[in-house]
């Protein structure tokens, strides 16, 4: 597939974005914006949050994990849905009974304007890593099989990238999300099974001779117990996987705003269920395309992907979709995927980061009724230059798999979030708020020394993403040393 069939197909897709966006974004008011008037239906906020939770990491990246970790990425993903749960039938009755616009809005009731800020702060260095994690991804296999050609820069094709999410989300924000959402999760999932289907016919496979096939063996443990030294343990990806989905998605602002539009709690709950178990058997379609992948590429004797010198098996999808000399509708549907599973989370974060810092830095309700909606499009602009510049960075210092990355940040940032929120609901303290930066602070230190300590030091254990509860619980702990006497 040329660059330029590329760059109409991106043409091509985003119209029909604008065509949304102008339907939902006519009445450009910050109701919409940050809540959607409260009247999404459950059944498309779920179906859309598919695509915002596996985004263009999970399309590229967890394909490309296949090959060193095989399936154990499932182990991450049933703790997932363990933790969906937690977050329907725990976090989001409280968020509902305080009528919040901003989830961080609950730390301000229960503890105070220093715990508000604090973990509205974790959250926004939370997002904008994620969102660029995600946003950069998608722009390196742009760059590598679209703009190199052309010779444009990487950091002109990352401009591209944010201004057309910022186009067609000015106006309508989390409106014209919830409906984008469910356009680009059918083209993603559209995607996955029809590029399993392509290169399956290309093998000359039907799909259950490639489910009972000797190669697809090499790759399909999913159930890691050999030694609980190893990081890839099933009780420690478990239960990271579990307080992965509690964090970035219970006490992330970007995933419980699309929740908060929902008309009610009980609708609210049903889209969550929902959203879980179909997320769990999407999932298991990428680790089926992963393998089938490296088998393709094993069987051509397809090199992996040079990225500045390295192997990058990141690459490996695009390159065998793009390159390789199967179907035209399979690199089609393979750009349609990736522009879908990409700006699928990176529109929501976008507007999400604008959201809280209205709502949790700039006090917008205090504000002017005439002056908010003109700080709120100035607010989403500033936010966009973030994104641009942090995925500029990240194109220099990042190295290793991108979801790998992505969750072992989250470990650092996140768990400030679980520590005060658990607090605050498993408690009835209350706590000295001035206190609350150093603690957080503290932690964030701590678990970062921890996360640095060589194997060879522990006896060979291997530390995981069991980072993030234990930032949590030492968040926790420091909370109760800074707790005010009962009155």
């Amino acid at each position: 597939m040329s660059a330029t069939e590329i760059l109409i197909l991106i043409a091509a897709y985003f119209s029909v974005l604008l065509l949304i966006s102008y339907f939902t974004g006519k009445n450009d008011n910050n109701a919409d914006f940050f809540q959607a008037g409260k009247q999404s239906p459950w059944f498309v906020v779920a179906f859309g949050m598919v695509g915002a939770s596996l985004s263009g990491v999970t399309f590229i990246s967890v394909p490309g994990w296949v090959e060193g970790s095989e399936f154990s990425y499932m182990q991450v993903v049933f703790g997932y849905l363990v933790g969906y749960f937690v977050v329907a039938f725990v976090l989001m009755p409280i968020y509902y009974r305080y009528n919040v616009t901003s989830i961080y809005e609950y730390l301000n009731d229960r503890f105070g304007v220093v715990s508000h800020k604090t973990g509205a702060f974790f959250f926004f260095v939370s997002r904008v890593l994620g969102a660029s994690f995600r946003l950069f991804l998608v722009a390196i296999v742009l760059q590598q099989f679209v703009f190199d050609a052309w010779n444009v820069p990487f950091e002109v094709t990352v401009v591209i990238s944010i201004l057309l999410i910022w186009i067609y989300t000015n106006k309508g924000g989390i409106k014209t999300i919830v409906w984008t959402d469910t356009l680009q999760t059918l083209f993603m999932i559209l995607a996955v099974i029809l590029s399993i289907y392509f290169i399956n016919q290309e093998l000359g496979w039907s799909f259950t001779e490639f489910l009972a096939s000797d190669e697809l063996k090499q790759y399909n443990k999913i159930i890691f117990t050999d030694s609980f030294l190893e990081r890839s343990h099933f009780v420690k990806s478990f239960l990271g996987g579990m307080f992965i989905t509690i964090c970035m998605t219970g006490l992330d602002q970007d995933m419980m705003q699309k929740n908060l539009t929902c008309k009610t709690l009980k609708d609210a709950k049903k889209n969550m269920v929902s959203f879980s178990f179909v997320l769990v058997g999407v999932t298991f379609l990428f680790m089926l395309l992963g393998a089938l992948l490296f088998i393709y590429a094993h069987k051509n004797n397809i090199a992996m992907p040079l990225m500045d010198g390295e192997p990058k098996t990141d690459l490996l999808f695009p390159e065998i979709a793009l390159n390789s000399g199967l179907s035209k509708t399979l690199a089609i549907t393979f750009m349609l995927g990736l522009i879908a599973a990409a700006y699928s989370s990176a529109d929501s974060a976008l507007t999400s980061l604008t959201t809280s810092f209205c709502i949790d830095f700039l006090n917008l309700e205090n504000k002017p009724q005439a002056d908010q909606k003109k700080i709120r499009k100035k607010v989403h602009v500033v936010m966009s230059i973030v994104l641009i510049i942090v995925i500029i960075i990240f194109k220099y210092v990042l190295s290793s798999n991108v979801i790998d990355s992505l969750l072992t940040v989250a470990g650092y940032t996140y768990g400030p979030l679980l520590g005060l929120f658990a607090f605050g609901i498993f408690t009835k303290f209350k706590i000295y708020d001035k206190y609350v930066w150093i603690v957080t602070l503290a932690s964030v230190i701590i678990v970062t020394i921890i996360g640095n300590i060589p194997a060879e030091a522990l006896g060979g254990y291997q530390v995981g993403y069991e980072l993030l509860p234990i930032n949590g619980l030492i968040t926790f702990l420091g909370l109760i040393l800074i707790r005010r006497k009962q009155d």
